[in-house]
């Protein structure tokens, strides 16, 4: 069997640094590290929306009633389009007669 090679420490020659096969050393600073600069504030809120929905989908009671609410909100709309296709119809329909000359 041939012999692994060990990883040796090397310095860094601009710093004097000393690494170890490449690899980072964890940086202090916790999550905030992971984090791009300035972009914690769209991590809270993500992480707000997603507890939030989270909490939501998981209450059946409060998923019903959202589940009845958009039925009705989309009924009301779907209501309204069709009364405003009847609307148009009727407003093509005195359009017509007006140009035709019928009374």
């Amino acid at each position: 069997m041939a012999k692994k090679k060990s990883k040796k420490s090397k310095a860094c020659k601009t710093c004097g640094q000393v690494t170890t096969g490449g690899m980072m050393p964890p940086q202090a600073g916790g999550l905030s590290s992971l984090l791009p600069a300035g972009g914690s504030e769209r991590f809270l809120l993500g992480a707000a929306i997603g507890a939030a929905a989270a909490y939501i989908l998981g209450d059946e009671a409060i998923r019903g009633r959202l589940m009845k609410a958009g039925l009705r909100l989309y009924a009301e709309l779907a209501g309204g389009i069709e009364e405003m296709k009847e609307q148009m119809a009727d407003s093509k329909a005195e359009l017509a007669a007006e140009q035709s000359g019928c009374p």
